[in-house]
């Protein structure tokens, strides 16, 4: 790796705080400062100095609706489950089911629970514990974000 004199470290500082990638600060070493580092190198040379990349936020995409209106049955004999304002929970399985590459468990707000899975064409699936019931729309959207963080935090 390159060794940088003290303003060329205050450049690449500088660059970060901007809010440049790591391609563009490797980028501009070469052109501005003359300095050929690898991606990994660079990325060693950030943490290095201690500095922090700014994250950007990925754009959000329009979340899909469903036509049929969703409409929760009452809840089970479940008398310690809350009747609405809960939280939707989301679990991973450590031994996916079978027939998926991943699959887990979900709770609503109402304290109903459903066994969700992708199968290996990757697409999903949700059976519930208690057969007809529907999870009310905020809840599906929950279940999705809360999913989605959930597999990504899994490798997925």
């Amino acid at each position: 790796m390159a060794r940088l004199t003290p303003a060329q470290i205050s450049k690449v500082s500088q660059w970060v705080a901007e809010g440049a990638t790591l391609s563009q600060i490797q980028g501009k070493l070469s052109t501005e400062l003359d300095v050929s580092m690898t991606y990994m190198d660079v990325r060693f040379l950030v943490d290095d100095l201690n500095l922090a990349l700014i994250e950007k936020e990925e754009p959000k995409k329009p979340e899909e609706t469903i036509d049929e209106p969703a409409v929760a049955e009452p809840a089970a004999a479940d008398a310690t489950a809350p009747a609405s304002g809960g939280v939707v929970t989301v679990e991973v399985d450590t031994i996916a089911q079978p027939h998926a590459m991943v699959s887990g468990k979900v709770t609503f707000s109402d304290g109903q629970i459903a066994d969700w899975y992708i199968d290996h064409q990757g697409q999903p699936g949700m059976v519930a514990r208690v057969q007809g019931y529907r999870p009310s729309q905020p809840d599906i959207a929950d279940f999705q974000v809360k999913l989605d963080a959930a597999l990504r935090s899994a490798g997925f």
